[in-house]
């Protein structure tokens, strides 16, 4: 049997995959007093412990804003951590699969970004990313890399939770509308992953089938909106029975201390080609919200 270990299992990925890759194999879920990824010491310990064939990182440091302010720890845990892990997923001959994020790129191309282009991350937060990615790649492991984006879920801090909390205190809400990308559920990431996993347990020699699905994929909802149209279909839910006044802002005029990309949106064609379907957005959101 599989053993799968899972980091970051309060955080809004981590909780989903907790249970949606049970009867896959043997999970093993850790939080941070269990694994800190700034820790890279502990890190390594705790892989070394409970040596899985399968190591599944969602946790991150997310505060974007904050990373401006605190670039080392971002990195530490963004960058170095994953590289600790896939070291010792070599000497396990484990894989890995890991969540990066649109803030990669710098957001302007005109249309969806695909697996194959340039990055150039405008904030410290997707440079740290960025940086997980390439130790991951250089490790020499078979791993996943699945790109996300917008990524809201019914815990944790995120932007769907903040909007129904302001929709209860506010007469008005200002929402930034040039900025556009695909809302993705944290439960449509667990969910995908879980159907990639068992794939690869289908087959009987699963290093070949890891080996020639190795890379890099994006993994976000279809579709794509604002975040003052995301704002909008969260309002219209009947579960939300105070509905404040929306009022565009452009994003220059909701200044913050990280830059973010005006494009964030992520073809997940190459993702969808090689394992399951994505479903759109707005139907995710929905029953998010039920």
């Amino acid at each position: 049997m599989s053993r799968i270990l899972i980091t970051g299992k309060t955080g809004q990925v981590g909780y989903e995959l907790e249970r949606s890759l049970q009867g896959l194999g043997e999970i093993i879920a850790v939080d941070r007093s269990q694994m800190d990824l700034a820790d890279l010491d502990q890190v390594r310990d705790v892989i070394r412990r409970i040596k899985p064939t399968l190591i599944v990182n969602p946790a991150a440091y997310t505060a974007v804003d904050k990373a401006e302010s605190e670039p080392e720890l971002a990195l530490r845990i963004n960058g170095e951590a994953p590289g600790v892990m896939a070291e010792e997923a070599k000497k396990l001959g484990a894989a890995m699969i890991h969540y990066s994020t649109d803030y990669v790129f710098d957001g302007s191309k005109d249309g969806p970004y695909t697996e194959t282009d340039s990055t150039c991350p405008i904030n410290v937060y997707g440079s740290s990313k960025l940086a997980g990615e390439q130790a991951i790649e250089a490790a020499g492991i078979p791993y996943l890399i699945l790109r996300t984006s917008w990524v809201y879920s019914t815990h944790g801090k995120n932007f769907l939770l903040t909007m129904l909390r302001l929709a209860k205190e506010r007469e008005e809400l200002s929402i930034v509308s040039d900025q556009f990308g695909a809302p993705t559920w944290s439960r449509t990431i667990a969910d995908t992953t879980a159907h990639i996993v068992a794939q690869s347990l289908t087959v009987s020699d699963q290093q070949a089938w890891w080996q020639a699905r190795s890379g890099l994929y994006h993994l976000t909802a279809q579709g794509k909106t604002s975040w003052f149209g995301f704002t909008e279909a969260i309002m219209a839910h009947p579960s939300v029975s105070k509905k404040p006044i929306l009022k565009p802002i452009l994003a220059k005029d909701y200044p913050v201390p990280a830059k973010r990309p005006t494009n964030s949106v992520l073809s997940s064609q190459r993702l969808m080609d090689t394992f399951c379907r994505i479903p759109d957005w707005q139907d995710t959101l929905r029953l998010c919200q039920n």
